[in-house]
């Protein structure tokens, strides 16, 4: 092969041990450059040479190869956190740091293959989280109990959670191609188990009766907020982040517009999930009776905390989410009532909905649902008492 240049080929030379070409780009902050192709072959480096033409003609060109992990910080800082929530940055922080980097970190983003990403999810759903990430060997000596001492705990990651990691991965990805660093998301050509989906529990009308008549004489302090989760659907965090500002004893309304969150190191009292999560909700006589009682054993106790909130610990400081979860199973289990968790308490108030036949758009309304058919999800779900009708109808009518 001689080094004569074909026509059209003016830009392809001879180089080292092979051949060379460029083409004028124009790059990502619009100034204009030269970008190289290389190869050991003529042909090899025409077909690079057409190639990065095209890419030329449909817009900016990223001259400079980051690695995953370089993109993964550009991405967190400039992207995720000025524009997500807070939740969602911490999320995918930890996405991030505990996995992508130490995984993908050291691969050219460019070069990313569909094998590179179904190879780190696999090994991140096989091994076990303790010996990877060090947890053991940072543990005191007298605690330390499996893999520094050579007895791997076999701690791996559910199926869910390395689904999360795809979504993550996944969500980098795009912004990669928004910012014109690659041009397809190869995280998508990825394939996962089917996980299986959980089953959620809820609590029928006489459970739920019993377990607000223990609270209202063992739990006073949080008496009002299980009335104000089971009747009206609230989550965890939109109950401990309510005002007496968002309550309206005289037109019997509460206004729901703010939550109460951890994330990290930090408890943010910040607006809620989303726009549909913002609803001004009707207070029905139980709640109202709660809540007026509330404001009595509040005020006896240390007048109104200064945070404004109608939920605090003794001291009048905001309460930590997890000790919640804490006092509603210690009430569970005092109400001698199945455990649920408080999410779950939400599927109860759209059970109870359904049961009084209330239509499944006032519900959607009620449990501010995105979309009725997350609502509906619930509404055609049978319970153990209606098969177990079902059933004695059939023997009935086969007896």
């Amino acid at each position: 092969m001689t080094g004569k240049r074909h026509n059209g080929e003016g830009s392809i030379f001879p180089y080292r041990n092979g051949f060379a070409a460029y083409v004028w780009v124009t790059k990502p902050d619009g100034t204009r450059t030269r970008k190289y192709v290389y190869g050991q072959e003529r042909e090899e480096v025409h077909a690079k040479w057409i190639k990065l033409h095209e890419e030329a003609k449909k817009g900016p060109v990223a001259t400079k190869a980051m690695t995953v992990g370089k993109f993964a910080a550009y991405w967190l800082a400039e992207i995720v956190e000025p524009n997500l929530s807070p939740g969602s940055y911490s999320i995918y922080e930890s996405a991030s740091r505990l996995y992508i980097v130490p995984g993908l970190g050291n691969v050219r983003l460019d070069r990313l293959r569909p094998t590179d990403v179904q190879t780190w999810l696999n090994n991140a759903a096989r091994a076990c989280q303790c010996c990877t990430q060090g947890k053991d060997a940072r543990r005191q000596l007298d605690k330390r109990r499996c893999c520094s001492l050579g007895r791997c705990c076999n701690n791996v990651l559910k199926q869910s959670s390395v689904a999360g990691l795809r979504r993550a991965i996944r969500a980098m990805l795009t912004s990669a191609i928004d910012s014109d660093m690659i041009t397809k998301n190869v995280a998508k050509q990825t394939k996962l188990p089917t996980a299986r989906k959980v089953r959620r529990t809820a609590w029928s009308s006489e459970e739920a009766r019993r377990f607000l008549e223990q609270a209202r004489s063992d739990d006073q302090r949080f008496y009002a907020a299980y009335v104000l989760i089971l009747l009206l659907g609230l989550r965890k965090g939109e109950v401990l982040g309510l005002t007496w500002e968002q309550i309206d004893l005289g037109t019997a309304e509460v206004n729901i517009v703010l939550q109460l969150q951890r994330v990290g190191r930090r408890l943010l009292h910040r607006e809620v999930k989303s726009e549909s999560s913002e609803a001004t909700l009707p207070l029905p006589q139980l709640a109202l009776a709660a809540l007026a009682r509330h404001r009595e054993l509040v005020a006896d106790d240390l007048g109104e905390a200064p945070s404004g909130l109608l939920f605090t610990t003794r001291t009048g400081l905001p309460v930590e989410p997890r000790n919640f979860n804490r006092f509603w199973d210690r009430q569970i289990k005092r109400a001698g009532v199945k455990r649920i968790t408080v999410h779950d308490a939400r599927r109860t108030c759209a059970t109870l909905l359904r049961d009084l036949n209330v239509h499944p758009r006032v519900a959607q309304q009620i449990l501010r649902h995105a979309q009725v058919a997350i609502t509906m999800e619930i509404y055609t779900e049978v319970t153990d008492e209606a098969t177990r009708d079902a059933l004695r109808k059939l023997g009935e009518s086969l007896g």
